[in-house]
Order: structure tokens, then C-alpha cells, then sequence
């Protein structure tokens, strides 16, 4: 239903078109569905929110992208100092491992434990 102001009729609104052309009915003066809401305003409050609506998405997608591409290259450097850290580690413990098994073959040669590297399995003797 379309109303308008200027003769006070409820006239079909024509489907055809999105607007209702002047020769029906001004713009100012059409009101759409119930009586109190005018096209103009209609209109308008209509391209307010879509534009809204519009920039919302964009300054999201935005902030997403740019959000997830820092946390990305965040994560990678993390991942990498990670990393770093572990093969220290790991050196380290193998130095230590060295280490231990020097002063131990040292403690063993004192006392005479230490194995003939070309007969591994003989026997141990008391003196």
C-alpha cells in the first residue's frame, strides 16, 4: 500500500518500480505500509545503516587481516626462539654427558676399572 498525503489515498503500490514515480505521488508526501513512515526518511535511515553496515565489515575484515598476519609472524618468531633454545639445550647436555664421562673414565683408570678397550669382557682380578 502506498498513502498519499496530497489526496489522502491508499493506492497499490507499483511494483515495477523501486521508487514511486512524482506523477503518482510526491516523495515528501508518499507514505509506505503504515501511515507514519515517510519514503524520504525511509530512504535515508535505509542508506544510513547500509552504509554502516559497510564500514563495519570492512573495518573487520581489515583488523582481521592485520591481526592475523602480526600474530603470525608473532607465532614464527616464538617458534623459532623455541627452537633456538632447544638445540642449546641440547648442546648442553651434550657437553655435560661428555663431561661426566671424562671424570668418571678419570675415577676409573685411578682405581683401575678401566676396561682394555681390546678385550672389553675380561675378567676383573683381586690383588
Amino acid at each position: 500500500c502506498l498513502w498519499c498525503y496530497t489526496n489522502n489515498t491508499c493506492i497499490d503500490y507499483p511494483v515495477r518500480t523501486v521508487l514511486p514515480p512524482s506523477s503518482l505521488c510526491s516523495l515528501s508526501n508518499a507514505r509506505w505500509g503504515v501511515c507514519w513512515i515517510n519514503f524520504e526518511d525511509l530512504i535515508i535511515a535505509m542508506a544510513v545503516i547500509a552504509g554502516l553496515i559497510l564500514v563495519t565489515i570492512t573495518v573487520c575484515c581489515c583488523y582481521c587481516c592485520y591481526c592475523r598476519k602480526r600474530s603470525r609472524s608473532r607465532l614464527d618468531e616464538e617458534e623459532e626462539h623455541l627452537a633456538r633454545k632447544r638445540e642449546e639445550r641440547r648442546l648442553q647436555s651434550l657437553q655435560r654427558k661428555h663431561e661426566r664421562k671424562l671424570k668418571h673414565d678419570e675415577i676409573r683408570k685411578k682405581y683401575g676399572l678401566l676396561q682394555d678397550s681390546d678385550n672389553p669382557y675380561s675378567r676383573f682380578e683381586n690383588e
